[in-house]
C-alpha cells in the first residue's frame, strides 16, 4: 500500500467516514490488486476500534471493491479481463457523455482548471511520483462529470473507479505518458465547445488506456495458472 493519509477527522458518523477513506484510497491506487487488508492495522492507522473499519470494509466487499475470502483474509481483487472490459466499455459511453457535456458548457475557471489538473500530472510523471500521477489522473476524469454537472453520473463512475482504481495505479507508472496523452486532443475540444470531439478523445484516452492494463491481467492471469 503506498502513502495514502488515512487521518480520521473527528466525525460524528465514523462508519460512513472511514468508508468514504476507503473509497479514496482504493481509487486513487492507495492499494493494488493482491494486497491484504488487516481490519486492526487500519483501525491502528486511524485510531479508531475495528468494529466502524469492519463494518466499512464489508461494504466494500458489497460494492465487489474487496474480496472476502476469510474473515482473516480481504484482500483487492484483480479484475478479470471480461470484467475490466465490461467496465471500460461503460466508460467509454459515459466518460464519453460527460466530456461532452463538459465541453459544451466548461467555463473559463473551469478549463484552467483542468489545465493545472493535466500540468501537474506531467510534472508527477517526470518525478516519477506515480502515486500523486494516479491521484491526478482520477481527479481529471471525475472534475469532467462534475463541470458536466452530472451528479447520478458522477456517482456510476464512483462505483466503478472502486473496482478500477488499483489496477489503473498498479501499471500507471509502467505505462507513462500513454495514461495522459489524449488529455491534450481533449483540452483543445473543451476550449473549443465541441463537445462530440471532447467524447472522441476520452474515449480513445480510455481505450489506449486500456492495452497495459489487459497485458497487467493477462500476467497475473498467466502466473496463477503456472503457479
Amino acid at each position: 500500500m503506498t502513502g495514502f493519509d488515512l487521518t480520521l477527522l473527528a466525525h460524528d458518523n465514523l462508519g460512513s467516514t472511514i468508508y468514504q477513506k476507503l473509497c479514496e484510497a482504493l481509487m486513487k491506487g492507495a492499494f493494488k490488486p493482491g494486497d491484504r487488508l488487516r481490519i486492526r492495522d487500519l483501525a491502528e492507522r486511524l485510531g479508531t476500534s475495528v468494529t466502524p473499519v469492519r463494518d466499512a470494509i464489508l461494504r466494500l466487499v458489497q460494492d465487489q471493491a474487496l474480496v472476502l475470502r476469510s474473515p482473516r483474509d480481504i484482500r483487492v481483487p484483480m479484475l478479470t479481463r471480461a470484467v475490466y472490459l465490461e467496465i471500460r466499455d461503460i466508460r467509454v459511453n459515459l466518460e464519453g457523455l460527460a466530456a461532452e457535456r463538459a465541453a459544451q458548457q466548461a467555463t473559463p475557471a473551469q478549463v484552467r482548471a483542468l489545465d493545472q489538473l493535466l500540468a501537474r500530472n506531467e510534472e508527477a510523471i517526470r518525478a516519477d511520483d506515480t502515486p500523486l500521477a494516479t491521484e491526478l489522473n482520477q481527479m481529471f476524469h471525475f472534475a469532467l462529470a462534475d463541470i458536466a454537472d452530472m451528479p447520478v453520473l458522477r456517482d456510476i463512475l464512483r462505483r466503478l473507479w472502486l473496482q478500477m482504481g488499483p489496477l489503473i495505479a498498479d501499471v500507471y507508472g509502467g505505462a507513462g505518458r500513454t495514461m495522459i496523452d489524449h488529455h491534450y486532443p481533449l483540452m483543445d475540444a473543451i476550449r473549443r465547445h465541441d463537445g462530440p470531439a471532447a467524447a472522441r478523445a476520452i474515449q480513445a484516452d480510455i481505450l489506449l488506456a486500456s492495452g497495459p492494463i489487459l497485458e497487467r491481467i493477462d500476467a497475473a492471469d498467466a502466473r496463477s495458472l503456472a503457479s
